[in-house]
C-alpha cells in the first residue's frame, strides 16, 4: 500500500477511534473532570496553542493538573517531579498519563492523530533547524515514537531526531507497533520527567 493511501486510512481511523474512545471514557472523562472541579476547583480542562502539523497553531487539551495562571509561576512552562504547582489530583494523572486524555477531542476535529510527533510550543518551533522542522510533516500525536522510546528523560535534540525518524518510515504497521508498546510505557510510567526531575524546556537547541 502507498504512503498516501496508508495516510488516509489512517486519519480515517483516527476519527473512528476517538469516536469510539469518547462513547467508551465518557463516564471516567466526567468522573475526572468533577474530581479535578471538587479538589481544585474551575477550570477541568487546561487549553494550550500548539503547533500542529506544517506550523498550523491549534488549541490543545489537556486535564488541568496545576494550579491555575501556572505558567507565569515557577519554572513557567518548564515542569519539574516536585513542582509545587502541581495539585495532589493532578500529581496522579501526571504519574499515570491521564492527563492526555481530552486530546482524543483533538484527535476528533482532526488537529491530532492517535501517533505522531508530540506537539509543542511555538517559542520551541521557532527555534528549530531546517532539519527539526521536519517533525511538522506529519499531525502530532497523543503517543509517538519518541514517547515510546525514552520519552521526557532525553533531550529535545534526540526526542526530534526520533520523531524525524518516525517521518521518515511512517506505516501503518509501526503506528500499530507504537500503539502498543504505549501501553507498557503507560503501565511502567516510563519517562515522566527529565535528567535530575526537570524536563528540558529546549532553551539551548543543538544541531542533531
Amino acid at each position: 500500500m502507498s504512503r498516501d493511501a496508508q495516510l488516509i486510512l489512517k486519519h480515517g481511523s483516527d476519527r473512528v477511534a476517538a469516536t469510539l474512545l469518547l462513547l467508551l471514557l465518557s463516564p471516567f472523562l466526567i468522573g475526572l473532570s468533577l474530581l479535578i472541579l471538587v479538589s481544585s476547583g474551575w477550570p477541568a480542562l487546561f487549553i494550550q496553542e500548539r503547533v500542529g502539523k506544517d506550523g498550523q497553531l491549534f488549541r490543545l487539551y489537556k486535564f488541568r493538573t496545576m494550579v491555575r495562571d501556572a505558567v507565569r509561576l515557577g519554572l513557567g512552562t518548564t515542569v519539574g517531579k516536585s513542582d509545587d504547582r502541581i495539585t495532589w489530583v493532578g500529581g496522579w494523572l501526571r504519574n499515570w498519563s491521564l492527563d492526555e486524555l481530552p486530546q482524543v477531542l483533538n484527535v476528533l476535529k482532526g488537529d491530532m492523530s492517535l501517533v505522531g510527533p508530540r506537539p509543542t510550543l511555538e517559542y520551541q518551533v521557532a527555534q528549530y533547524t531546517p532539519f527539526q522542522r521536519r517533525r511538522l510533516e506529519m499531525k502530532p500525536g497523543i503517543t509517538g515514537w519518541a514517547q515510546v522510546n525514552g520519552r521526557n528523560a532525553l533531550p529535545w535534540p534526540q526526542r526530534i531526531e526520533l520523531d524525524v525518524w518516525y517521518v521518515d518510515h511512517f506505516s501503518l504497521w509501526l503506528d500499530l507497533r507504537i500503539l502498543w508498546r504505549t501501553v507498557g510505557v503507560f503501565l511502567r510510567r516510563e519517562g515522566l520527567y527529565g535528567a535530575g526531575g526537570v524536563n528540558d524546556d529546549f532553551s539551548s537547541p543543538r544541531q542533531p
